[in-house]
């Protein structure tokens, strides 16, 4: 059985893109969450088997939530290693939602249980890591450890929010998970704002000082 594993490590900034080649383990790296106005930003890290490959991997967010539920379980099952890491609410408010995105990709890389020669991130940021690493744009639909990545990041997203409205049932995190629809902003009206609510995120803000009812 591969190893998965939830680590923290320190914030910390940016990091300048490097782009060459180096031999070793590659771990792809993206996130889930940053949109939300309520809950953790999730990260993965993952470092695929070259001898076990998995079939359909891509963007997570073209999946559907069962294929994606499927993949989930088969990327822990195959691949050399992964690790998925949270910033919390308390972090996201105090850092800005930015940076407490390269925390919890930091805080997944850290989580491996191998230490790759390189790290591949989607996006165009990067977390200050101890190897070499690159930004890819777009790479969670073109490089499948990153693609691996988004599904579990976005897997696990999905599964809080489902137990988070097991708790606050009159939001219906299930459904929305978190993101800013119809439903969600009528019951941020009726019901305030929950503590697992971004507090510096409108319309949250607007619902805490009275402007929006």
């Amino acid at each position: 059985m591969r190893s998965s594993k939830y680590s923290r490590a320190e914030p910390a900034t940016q990091q300048a893109a490097l782009v060459w080649h180096v031999p070793g383990l590659v771990a792809g790296v993206d996130e889930a969450g940053r949109g939300p106005l309520a809950g953790p930003v999730v990260a993965a890290a993952v470092i695929l088997d070259d001898l076990q490959p998995i079939k359909g991997l891509a963007d997570s967010k073209i999946l559907t939530a069962l294929r994606r539920e499927k993949l989930f379980d088969e990327i822990r099952a195959k691949a050399l290693c992964c690790s998925i890491a949270e910033a919390s609410v308390e972090e996201i408010d105090q850092l800005n939602i930015l940076q407490a995105t390269l925390l919890a990709m930091r805080r997944a890389v850290a989580g491996l249980r191998l230490k790759p020669s390189k790290v591949l991130v989607d996006g165009n940021r990067l977390p200050v890591l101890d190897v070499l690493a690159e930004a890819i744009v777009k790479g969670d639909a073109t490089v499948p450890a990153i693609s691996a990545a988004s599904i579990l990041a976005k897997v696990h997203r999905d599964q809080w929010c489902a137990e988070l409205d097991q708790q606050y049932p009159q939001y219906g995190f299930a459904r929305h998970k978190g993101y800013g629809t119809a439903e969600h902003l009528a019951a941020l009206r009726a019901h305030g704002a929950c503590p697992q609510h971004r507090k510096t995120f409108r319309p949250v803000t607007d619902v805490l000082s009275g402007v929006l009812r």
